[in-house]
């Protein structure tokens, strides 16, 4: 496995980089995040309604999933994490270290996420804690007017994840006035290169998609331009099953993305259904699994 150990972690700091990326990566390379930020970024939407299991609505949900399936790391808010992590402390976190809601519309207001808390909160939390945080993340809206404040605060983040041994994954989305096309797959291309250039070791990105349907050689020119930051490719809304681990498997295959960021394909599930389908995505990320091997764990 090639780490592409990060030149500003500290010397005294590489072994548990190390560590903390080999066990989010599962020893692959590859990232399976399992995405439980959206309680802020989509608010109840994702959580109550059709289609969704009436225990998704309790957020220690997505605790008991992600403390029992198979999963890279769980990325959400540091106040969550805060709530049930003395009852779910093996768990291996990312904090994630900004958040938006969805109510004003992009339409309306270019969008701006800024850090809740900072990278010296998150490390003074993980030592008196104990708990298994393995990484950070951060949210840029590419594109906004006020991209200028999430870039800095994004590269910061990012530096003083590795000067700390942590892992850092940036999920950056084209949104804002300016923004025609969010889908536009040379935009998606160029946040990729701007999660390379701000450090990132996993970049989450829209998948870039042609007449509708998906393109490996889109994603290839993505995969390419993020260098060797690893492409995340979004989950985005539930999907039946073998369609999204087909595709996700093509994504990897064909695509060369290096893991996905799925939320709402695995918490809008069942318990015991939403902890298989997880155990796919892990198949497929970090075992390398067929995809029919993989449906095989349903």
């Amino acid at each position: 496995m090639d780490i592409h150990l990060p030149a500003d972690v500290p010397h005294e700091q590489e072994a548990e980089f190390r560590e903390n990326f080999t066990r989010a990566t599962g020893g692959s390379g590859r990232l399976m995040l399992f995405a439980g930020d959206q309680k802020v970024e989509h608010l109840n939407r994702d959580f109550f309604g059709p289609g969704i299991t009436a225990e998704d609505n309790d957020p220690e949900h997505l605790f008991m999933i992600a403390s029992v399936a198979e999963i890279g790391v769980f990325a959400t808010q540091f106040g969550l994490i805060s709530r049930y992590g003395r009852k779910y402390p093996d768990i291996p976190y990312l904090v994630k270290l900004n958040s938006k809601t969805n109510i004003i519309p992009v339409q309306e207001k270019d969008p701006l996420s800024v850090e809740w808390l900072t990278m010296d909160d998150v490390v003074r939390w993980k030592k008196s804690s104990g708990l298994s945080i393995l990484g950070i993340g951060y949210t840029i809206y590419l594109g906004s007017e006020h991209e200028h404040i999430m870039l800095r605060q994004a590269a910061r983040a990012v530096h003083e994840a590795h000067r700390n041994g942590m892992i850092a994954v940036l999920w950056i989305y084209p949104k804002g006035s300016h923004v025609s096309d969010e889908h536009d797959p040379a935009l998606i291309a160029g946040a990729a290169g701007v999660g390379a250039c701000l450090g990132a070791d996993f970049v989450k990105l829209k998948v870039p998609y042609r007449d509708g349907g998906f393109d490996p050689e889109l994603l290839r020119t993505v995969t390419e331009a993020a260098g060797n930051t690893g492409v995340l490719c979004e989950g985005g809304s539930k999907v039946e099953a073998k369609a999204f681990l087909a595709e996700l498997h093509a994504q990897i295959h064909q695509g060369k993305s290096r893991g996905n960021g799925t939320g709402r394909n695995i918490h809008q599930r069942p318990l015991a259904e939403a902890v298989k389908m997880a155990g796919a995505i892990h198949a497929i990320t970090v075992n390398n699994a067929t995809v029919e091997e993989a449906l095989k764990k349903l």
